[in-house]
């Protein structure tokens, strides 16, 4: 039996129906993917899951990666970072690698294919090469605030598309080229989102020396300003002073100074408050974060920055509530007073953890509804229709 078989016991019905008519309509047609690399998260972690299944459904669909070297590599941090708004500029002579190393790789690559979809920095320039079917770029991060130098740099790279692929509308840039907007999506069979055996996720929480003896607010998330965990350590005090809970940051810190000095001020809370935890745990600890979400009574995905982090959409699919920042990608997925809460405060935050506390019954009603919500609006299912229908769309 193929993988995609198993999708129809947790999509929506009727959606396999829907895919294999499309994807009967793709066949004889070559979709090919092409990023970065195949480790990590983003790009290469929805192409770890889509292009299999895509394969099952008949479609001749391939993923190539672009190579390069150590200052290639530098050179595409920091001009995502650049076009993400980030006080970073690339120079001249790393822009000209970046082309070079591009240009190499297009000639070791299988670039014919009917669509191409390259994804986000550092396969954009391959564009150059196209000799047919049609490309289009596919951005998983905000560029919208991107620095002059760097998008008057990119731009054009980005107008050889055909088309331009975002995440959410205010993500995009003015373009000369059609754009459209298309949600990320989370693997409901994967490690991070399958069902735990009850004996498996108390494991996971032994070892993690996670006790379920109380309410658990849990937020999942790298340890930076723009995800304001000492914002939910405030939102917790608050709680602390009328229910006993436990919270639990589960995340990682980076290398620059203010990401350590964050972690060191969560360390320092919970040394001297034995019901916060501070676990730092790295990005692929995919059966760790699955455990604690299930886990969890309540979920806080606080972030204060415009990014689509699928916390949301995971902590629904386990059936819990979850209060967001009110923006970005959060504000899409979560519906207001249905399956969670948006806030705009500290304040804000521990005023709506105090209403679940005490209204225990909504828990249960708004964590059913936050699976349904996510069942029919952000599972993989809906992500292979969407690429599908753009293949229909525009490779015809």
């Amino acid at each position: 039996m193929s993988r995609i078989a198993e999708y129809r016991q947790v999509a929506p019905q009727g959606a396999l129906d829907i895919l294999e008519r499309l994807a009967a309509r793709a066949r004889g047609r070559r979709l090919l993917h092409v990023s970065g690399g195949r480790l990590g998260g983003g790009p290469a972690e929805a192409l770890r899951a889509a292009v299999p299944l895509l394969g099952d459904l008949g479609v001749d669909a391939r993923w190539e990666v672009t190579g390069g070297d150590p200052a290639y590599y530098a050179t595409v941090r920091t001009l995502q970072a650049a076009l993400e708004g980030g006080e970073r500029v690339p120079s001249e002579e790393g822009l000209e690698r970046y082309l070079a190393m591009n240009r190499v790789s297009a000639r070791k690559l299988d670039l014919e294919a009917d669509l191409v979809l390259a994804h986000d920095v550092p396969p954009a320039s391959l564009v150059e090469a196209r000799t047919g079917g049609r490309w289009i770029w596919r951005c998983h991060f905000d560029c919208a605030g991107a620095q002059h130098g760097a998008w008057a740099f990119f731009r054009p790279l980005v107008e050889r598309f055909d088309a331009a692929v975002f995440s959410l509308p205010q993500y995009a840039h003015r373009l000369g080229v059609p754009a459209f907007v298309l949600h990320p999506s989370i693997d409901p069979l994967s490690d991070r989102n399958r069902d735990l055996a009850p004996r498996e996720l108390q494991t996971v929480l032994a070892t993690l020396r996670v006790a379920q003896d109380k309410p658990l607010l849990l937020q999942v998330g790298p340890f930076t300003r723009g995800h304001d965990p000492l914002g939910v350590v405030n939102a917790y005090r608050i709680v602390k002073k009328h229910h006993d809970v436990r919270l639990v940051l589960a995340g990682a810190a980076g290398e620059d100074g203010e990401s350590l000095e964050i972690l060191a001020s969560l360390r320092d809370a919970a040394e001297h408050d034995r019901d916060i935890v501070v676990l730092e745990l790295p990005v692929d600890a995919h059966v760790q974060l699955n455990a604690l979400q299930r886990a969890a009574t309540i979920v806080l995905q606080k972030s204060v920055q415009e990014g689509f982090d699928l916390g949301p959409a995971e902590a629904m699919w386990k059936g819990k509530p979850v209060i967001g920042g009110a923006t970005g990608g959060i504000a899409q997925q979560i519906l207001h007073d249905v399956t969670g809460y948006l806030v705009r405060s500290v304040e804000g935050a521990a005023f709506r953890i105090r209403h679940l506390l005490n209204n225990r019954e909504l828990i249960p009603r708004m964590g059913a509804a936050g699976r349904e919500h996510a069942r029919r609006a952000f599972l993989i299912t809906r992500h292979l229709l969407d690429d599908l229908a753009l293949m229909a769309h525009l490779a015809p």
